[in-house]
């Protein structure tokens, strides 16, 4: 199964070759996508040199619009059977990827989230584990479903599905309205275990836990009640 994983990063330099290398070393067949997301700093050359010695497609955006933005930008240029999104942060390892793929191979699953609790808190600070542990009970209530992690930044799909969802993100808000569609749809969140290294606001973190939580809880709501003839593209819309 050829895979496609999409990188979005923006000002990503300290961690982006390290990133690209750990994806490009795992034993499967994969198509790398980097989506650099307007940067500022030193990523756009560090994608130059890494161009010169990966088999890489790059896509670069002009100004920063946002993480659902810039996997947005990349589904166009999917080849793969599956898509993947890999943040470009490292605090999620690409080690866990090939776990992440194997329930893809069961014909009844076309939905993966790598979860950083389902085991329990990890390395994730108090606040961190309290904030997603809320959102995700959140999502349960409203949906009906049962997942521990949905703003996780490890997420797997079939490309039939992902390549279909009317997806109208600009920011954050990716992983609320990816998971409102899907569950919205009928189709089942499976979960993996994945580990976690969270970075701090000084090592480059950039998500808000608060802000952005109370926005992905508004997203969820919002899509709670959306009509199901608004989840996916029509035709005239299909790239």
């Amino acid at each position: 199964m050829l895979v496609s994983v999409i990188i979005p990063a923006f000002n990503e330099e300290q961690t982006i070759r390290q990133v690209v290398a750990a994806v490009h070393s795992l034993p499967i067949e994969k198509q790398i996508i980097v989506v650099n997301d307007g940067s500022t700093d030193g990523t756009h050359k560090a994608l130059e040199e890494l161009q010169a010695v990966y088999a890489l497609r790059v896509v670069h955006c002009q100004e920063n619009s946002g993480k659902g933005f810039a996997i947005r930008s990349g589904l166009p240029h999917v080849e793969g059977e599956a898509v993947v999104i890999q943040d470009a942060d490292m605090e999620l390892s690409p080690a866990d990827l090939s776990e992440l793929l194997r329930p893809l191979e069961q014909e009844d699953i076309q939905v993966v989230y790598g979860s950083r609790f389902l085991n329990g808190r990890g390395n994730a600070s108090f606040h961190n584990f309290i904030a997603n542990r809320l959102l995700a009970t959140y999502t349960n209530l409203l949906y009906r479903c049962r997942i521990t992690d949905e703003s996780t930044g490890y997420k797997a799909f079939s490309t039939e599905l992902i390549t279909r969802l009317n997806l109208t993100c600009e920011g954050f808000e990716f992983c609320p309205e990816v998971t409102a569609k899907i569950l919205r749809a009928g189709y089942r969140i499976h979960e993996v275990p994945v580990s976690y290294f969270p970075r701090t606001k000084k090592e480059g973190k950039k998500l808000r836990f608060w802000s952005d939580g109370l926005f992905a809880a508004w997203t969820l709501l919002k899509y709670r009640f959306t009509s199901k003839t608004e989840l996916f593209k029509s035709p005239a819309h299909d790239e």
